[in-house]
């Protein structure tokens, strides 16, 4: 396509040749006032040579046009999910297709909005889209926007200047004017409650839409973990209480469900599950240590530095056979108070720890048959760091506590470099199971090569009698014995250098992770249960989790919320965890059971905002669309909405348009034709230069003395 212009480059600087005409013209006035014969002649002559200075240039381009460039964005967000609006937003694009296909010098750019990733903003983010659609589109060439979507948008700009462009942008509404729909809105929730105690969940019931039944009373089911459905009125717009209960550690679920209405949109968010952590009370442990040694602040440290815990720290500074004479009213020590912990408020505690303690007379045999017994009959935890002394004429085995103890000492002692290393077992159990430095962390380690962490140089040699060796040591004798006692639980470490590890000596080691984990485990932490059934959902991918003991584990059998069960089979994935992740259709609560062990896990839209609202609108797009010029057009009317076909759309005409500033009407909308074009060659041609001008100049100045001559 070949463009024609008239270019001009005075030959004289542009206030010169300014004053030049302006003289001219004033010359030219005064020989027309005067009527003086040839003015007409001078004047033209005047006018061929300012028409010489400006020295004019046809320009010739040859152009390429370039074609306007609208985009369509189609929203799959999971609101758009919803009903027959797939079918409906599909029918749109189908005749878009056709009507924007019909247009000459339009390119169609086709961006799906879909579902936000992880990591990206909640919500529907058409916006956030539209911009990366524009990094590789010009602005010069972009007719306009036009949206497919429900209306839900929640990432609209302020205005329209913060868009970057300058063209109209159009939104086609799936759904229905008139839809209306209900949902839970949770006000305050609970994110922790203390076991056995319960707290309040505050929530309001909402509805959108027109209907205008705020105020109409609703029903409301209140499931419980091991309790039977309870059913609640409540009204629509009015704050409500539901009482969460914590009936154990870890977490707790509580599912709300609305029931729903006739004509509601969806029921997909008239549920709602919180979940909170039941957390105890601070655990009580009782630290007994003997004689003072190096390692004797390790366990202390440990146990102040855990928010979880109240320690009672004991330090036998003064055994009873140690008489000096000094009366007992001048010492500074405290007098250990044994009958009142081991007698009266022994029941108090989690956990007794027994640090190098040795059997001389402080405690009477009865308090040791106490603490036997608040073992096996009320659930207690014992933990014995032993070192020399458990091998001695006063070792704790001598006492009654034997019978819970799971392991005798033979009496040797074994002082020699070694390294602690996983057992079999240790390597399933949640208390040695992943611990930094062990040799199953490393890919393609040899299995016979020793963990990376110190040595110790201290061991009792024992001969198990119950229990699980997680842990080995020096001429691979057993150097951590953990048990299950009626209802308690024991451990017994033999060796006292864990305080080497947190030295740092040779390199140091895993010391933190190793005593906590075994702490907790003997207060009955659920998370390190050795046999244990995890669900966890995302989104609705539900992943089952078991911790065991053994090699294989039977199938899981899944109920869904509609009471319906099937089974799955896990995959082992490291010693002692089997693990599967499945897909579920319908967003509920499901309960994993595998024998005597159960699990639920509530699978639901990721998105909670985006299942908010729901209801088709205009008013979000409202403000901005018409500041663009464009419009928001209804595809379906209310009066069409369950007795048509969603295939059955009204999409407006489309037309291009140049220079107007509203783009939208009454049954039409506009895009803007922006003329763009790219220029592929130019040719210059001199129009009034050299010998053609000086020839006309002299000819009509030649004229001019003619005619004054007659």
């Amino acid at each position: 396509m070949s463009n024609w212009s008239i270019d001009f480059a005075p030959l004289l600087p542009g206030p010169f040749f300014i004053g030049a005409a302006i003289a001219a013209l004033v010359l030219v006035a005064l020989l027309l006032w005067r009527r003086q014969r040839g003015a007409l002649i001078r004047a033209l002559a005047i006018a061929a040579l300012l028409g010489a200075l400006a020295n004019p240039t046809l320009r010739e381009e040859e152009r390429e046009s370039l074609a306007n460039v609208a985009l369509v964005l189609v929203d799959e967000s999971t609101s758009q999910t919803l009903a027959d609006r797939p079918q409906q937003a599909q029918a749109i694009r189908s005749v878009l297709e056709k009507r924007l296909a019909g247009i000459k010098n339009l390119e169609v750019k086709w961006v799906t909005a879909a579902r936000p990733v992880d990591g990206a903003a909640s919500g529907t983010q058409l916006f956030a889209e539209l911009n990366r659609a524009l990094a590789n589109t010009p602005p010069d060439r972009l007719a306009g926007v036009i949206m497919i979507t429900d209306g839900e948008v929640h990432d609209v700009p302020q205005s329209a200047a913060a868009l970057g462009f300058e063209a109209p942008v159009h939104a086609l509404l799936t759904g229905n004017p008139d839809e209306f729909d209900r949902r839970i809105e949770i006000v305050q929730a609970p994110r922790y409650g203390i076991v056995g105690q319960s707290r309040d969940i505050e929530l309001i019931v909402r509805e959108t839409g027109k209907t205008g039944l705020a105020g109409a009373a609703v029903k409301l089911t209140v499931r419980r973990e091991g309790q039977p459905d309870q059913t609640l009125s409540t009204v629509i717009g009015r704050k409500t209480s539901v009482a969460m209960p914590f009936p154990h550690a870890g977490q707790n679920i509580l599912e709300l469900e609305l029931a729903t209405a006739d004509g509601e949109l969806t029921p997909a968010n008239n549920r709602v599950v919180v979940a909170a952590e039941g957390v105890r009370e601070n655990l009580r442990v009782l630290l007994v240590s003997g004689e003072p040694h190096a390692g004797e602040r390790t366990w202390r440290n440990l146990l102040k530095s855990d928010a979880a815990v109240d320690l009672v720290h004991f330090t036998i500074l003064r055994p009873p056979e140690k008489q000096d004479g000094t009366p007992i009213n001048q010492l500074s020590l405290i007098a250990f108070p044994t009958r009142e912990l081991f007698s009266e408020k022994i029941k108090d505690f989690d956990l007794i720890i027994f640090d190098r303690y040795q059997h001389r007379g402080i405690l009477q045999m009865l308090y040791y048959d106490n603490i036997a017994r608040y073992v096996e009959e009320h659930g207690g935890a014992l933990l014995v760091a032993a070192g020399d002394d458990f091998a001695g004429k006063y070792s704790l085995q001598r006492t009654p506590l034997a019978p819970v103890l799971p392991a005798v000492p033979t009496g040797r002692v074994i002082e020699q470099p070694f390294k602690a290393t996983i057992t079999e077992s240790g390597a399933k159990h949640p208390v040695t199971r992943g611990l930094p430095g062990t040799v199953n962390q490393v890919a393609n380690a040899d299995p016979k090569a020793e963990p990376a962490w110190g040595r110790w140089f201290r061991q009792v040699e024992v001969r198990p009698e119950r229990g699980q060796t997680v842990m080995k040591g020096a001429e691979d004798a057993p150097l951590l014995i953990l048990d299950r006692k009626g209802k308690g639980r024991v451990a017994l470490l033999t060796s006292d250098q864990a305080w080497l590890w947190a030295r740092g000596f040779d390199g140091g080691g895993p010391h933190t992770d190793l005593l906590r984990r075994l702490s907790h485990w003997l207060m009955k932490e659920p998370d390190l249960e050795e046999e244990r059934l995890f669900a966890e959902a995302h989104g609705l991918k539900l992943t089952i989790e078991r911790r065991t003991m053994e090699e294989s584990v039977p199938p899981v059998a899944v109920r869904n919320p509609q009471g319906k069960t099937e089974e799955t089979t896990l995959k082992k994935i490291s010693p002692g965890l089997f693990r599967t992740t499945i897909d579920v259709e319908r967003p509920g609560l499901y309960k994993m059971t595998q024998g005597e062990l159960s699990a639920i896990a509530h699978a639901g839209v990721e998105d909670v905002r985006e299942m908010s609202e729901v209801t088709a609108t205009e008013k979000k797009l409202d403000p901005l669309l018409p500041q663009t010029g464009g419009g928001i057009f209804w595809t379906r009317q209310a009066g069409l909405f369950g007795s048509a076909s969603a295939s059955d759309v009204t999409v407006p005409r489309i037309t291009m348009m140049s220079a107007a500033r509203v783009m939208a009407g009454n049954g039409w909308m506009g895009l803007k034709d922006r003329a763009a074009y790219v220029t592929r060659g130019v040719k210059l041609t001199p129009m009034f230069t050299g010998l053609a001008a000086l020839a006309a100049l002299l000819a009509l100045m030649a004229l001019a003395w003619w005619r004054e001559g007659r």
